[in-house]
This record gives C-alpha cells, structure tokens and sequence, in this order.
C-alpha cells in the first residue's frame, strides 16, 4: 500500500472513530513557533502559567518532544453547544459556564478515541505512535494549521472555514512518513469582531493574546485574588468565557458535536450562583465529578462565584454569600467581602456590563 493510500485510509478511520476533522503534517513544520513562543513568554502573557516556560524547549519542536516522530497527525473534534454562549451574560441570577466546559471531561473522551484510533494504525501497519491532547507540552494550534484544519485567528484560536471554532484538538505522532497535506492559510480579513467584543481588552494586537486579562485564564489558571479591576469585568462567567468564540462568523459553518458526552448536564447549563457559592469541598466534588471543572477545585471555583454575586446588582443574594466572610480560605473571604460591599454600594462599576453586540445572529 503507497503512504498517499494509507492516509486516506487513515483519515477516513478517524472520521470513522468520531472525529470531525483530520489532517496530516511533517514534525518540523512550525518553524515559526519559537520565535513567537519566546515573545509571548518574554512579554509575560503567560501570567502564572509557569509550565509554558519550563517547558518551552519541547513546545517549541516537536522533534525535540519525540525525535522518532515522522508524521504528525491532527485531528478536530466538534463539541458545537446547542445554544449561543452569549445568551447567558444577560442572566446574572446564574453562572456562565464556557460551553466545552459543561459535559464530561474532554481529555478523556478524545483521549480514549486517539488511542482507538493509535490501535487500529499500529495494528495495520506496525508503527510506533504517541497520542496528545492538551495536557503535554504540545502546539496543537500551530500544528493544526500546518495540517490544513484551520488557522489561528485574531482570537488565537483555531477555527476552520468548515468546522467554525468549536472543536478540541488531538494529534497522534508516528513513524510513519506519510504525505502531508497543505497548510491553511488565514481567512480573517478586516473582521475583527472577536478583538472587540472581549470584556477585559485581553488582545494587546490582532493574533495576540495576553493571558493575564483574559476571563478563561483569571477563572480557571489564576491562582489567589483577581484585580480588583478586572472584577467587575467578569461579570457572570465563573468558568471560562467563550465570548471570542461565540461572536466569529465563521461559525456558521460550524459542525454538530456527535459526542453526547458534551452535551451539557442540567446542573452546569444554567447553575444558581445561591446554589454553587454554599458548595464545600465535597459538594464541589460531588456536582463537577467527570468535569474537567473539578481540576481547579473547590476554593478557586467558589471564588469565581462569589465574583458574580458582586456583579449580579442583586441584593437577595448578599445572604448567600455572607456565610463565605469566614471562609479558611482567605481569597475566598476576600471575594465574599468584595461581593458583598458591591451589592450595598450598588454602584455602577460593581457590576459588569454585558459585552457589547452580543451577535446572537452571528455565531
């Protein structure tokens, strides 16, 4: 069998297997990723991610990662959600959840189908083969582009002309030389929707992002109290933010999620802030068992929480976030003291104005 037969035999597995999307690339195919590696570190955009840097020198290469590695393999899978995230900003008696956010834990589920996927390659054709998503020191998004899925946008995000921005990656190294297949090129034009509607002013320029302003990284990677300035920009989103996401026009090309294991749980779709912020440590586990929510626990979440209380402009909820004034935790305290000062001072920049042009025809 020729390379150019077994990939298509290959891409047409992973569809097969559940994958929305599959392209091919070469081990060295993002040469330009060190360089903007090395700016986005040197500029601190990182924040705390301190992983990023330590280890950079893997990120950066690919072939410094697995330097057996002949092909890499890319693949796309959909995890569209039902309704426009944005919808969930003008309910503030409710927290808002990034929408890949609110089923089962998506390192398992695509994990589980790259190694399905890595089985059937190595059985056919005796290769050696490593499987990633998201928790190793990959560059999905780079590669991603080199195989033709999509490109980076202004958001940094990948999205693709037929897949929208809706989607995981994973990528499966191997021996194999197979045939790559051509990169994609860059399809933003002069839109710049994305750029405008972030909260927090998180894009310092088009295909940059600084991470320490941006909603995703304050509620899920910032460890101790956000800025007081930031706060009230958060509004209602207590895990992630999907508001770059949600508004790309691209997104009408996006394809159906066929994992029912994304589709979001009664509890996580529009959760009471009354009910999260009085979770313990056990309830916490309890609720966000199998969702990747639970990794950044109890303390953190709760935090976040308490953040949209203050935001809510509803006084009714001051009685459940009072009890949190006595939190061992201190960060926790600290949210409780700002909540609730806000709720009493009800004063105009205590709560969180929705993004502008929510674009609900849009996404």
């Amino acid at each position: 069998m020729t390379s150019e037969a077994l990939a298509r035999r290959l891409k047409a597995r992973a569809r097969t297997e559940g994958f929305t999307a599959a392209g091919l690339c070469r081990p060295d195919a993002i040469p330009d990723a060190p360089r903007r590696l090395s700016e986005f570190l040197a500029a601190d955009f990182h924040g705390q991610m301190n992983w990023l840097a330590e280890r950079s020198h893997w990120r950066e290469d690919p072939r410094a990662l697995w330097p057996e590695a002949r092909s890499i393999l890319m693949l796309a899978e959909a995890y569209t959600p039902g309704e426009n995230p944005l919808t969930l900003l003008d309910q503030r008696e409710i927290g808002a959840i990034s929408a890949y956010a609110r089923g089962r834990d998506y390192h398992d589920l695509v994990k589980k189908r790259l190694k399905r996927l890595g089985r059937w390659l190595v059985s056919e054709t005796g290769c050696e083969i490593k499987v990633f998503v998201d928790t190793a020191p990959v560059m999905e998004k780079p590669l991603g582009q080199a195989a033709g899925l999509g490109w980076q946008g202004k958001h940094t995000n990948l999205l693709g002309r037929h897949l929208g921005n809706w989607f995981f990656l994973g990528a499966i190294f191997t021996t194999l030389d197979l045939p790559p297949d051509p990169p994609e090129r860059e399809h933003c034009g002069s839109c710049r929707a994305c750029l405008d509607i972030c909260p927090t002013n998180a894009f310092p320029a088009p295909f940059r992002l600084d991470a320490r302003r941006c909603i995703s990284y304050l509620t899920i990677e910032h460890h101790g109290p956000v800025d007081e300035e930031l706060r009230p920009l958060m509004g209602n989103r207590i895990y992630g933010c999907d508001d770059c996401l949600a508004i790309c026009p691209w997104n009408k090309f996006a394809q159906e999620a066929r994992e029912t294991g994304y589709l979001g749980r009664a509890e996580q779709m529009r959760p009471r802030l009354a009910d999260l912020v009085a979770l313990n440590d056990a309830g916490f586990r309890e609720v966000f068992s199998g969702s990747p929510i639970k990794r950044i626990g109890r303390n953190r979440f709760v935090r976040n929480v308490l953040y949209a209380i203050g935001n809510s402009g509803d006084p009714a909820l001051e009685a459940a976030a009072r009890p949190l004034l006595d939190d061992p935790d201190p960060v926790v305290a600290d949210a409780a003291r700002w909540a609730i000062s806000c709720l009493a001072q009800a004063q105009p920049d205590c709560a969180a104005p929705v993004s502008p042009a929510h674009g609900r025809d849009r996404a």
